[in-house]
């Protein structure tokens, strides 16, 4: 049963892998998981830039749930705070992502509006 040869770019070492097995240089066998141990665990450039992008998406979409949450639930909240939670919801957005405004009027902005106009019962 013939191995795979495992030299992939990023790899310095030649290795041969079969199964759940890898051999290195000198004959050793180690796992697969002794293996991903002995590559770099910090993450690349861009790969950071992609996972704050995502942390700060994501941070967004639970921002504009909570207050989406507050203006459908809580009972005393007068018109006036509603818009000031929808405004500062908007102003934080942009914050995080300053050139995104037509993003936000698209996605956002729609769906509270249409809360609004359903709590209060606005035209």
């Amino acid at each position: 049963m013939a191995g795979t040869i495992g030299a992939t770019p990023d790899r310095a070492a030649s290795s041969k892998t079969v199964g759940a097995f890898m051999w290195d240089e000198e004959g050793d066998t180690m796992n697969m998981h002794q293996q991903a141990r002995q590559e770099p665990s910090f993450p690349m450039p861009e790969q950071q830039e992609r996972e704050e992008e995502a942390r700060k998406i994501r941070r967004l979409q639970v921002m504009i749930s909570m207050v989406m949450s507050v203006i459908s639930q809580d009972p005393n909240l007068t018109v006036e705070e509603a818009s000031e939670l929808a405004a500062g919801a908007k102003r934080a957005a942009l914050a995080m992502f300053p050139d995104k405004e037509l993003a936000y009027d698209l996605l956002y902005k729609p769906r509270l509006q249409r809360l609004m106009k359903e709590r209060f019962r606005l035209q």
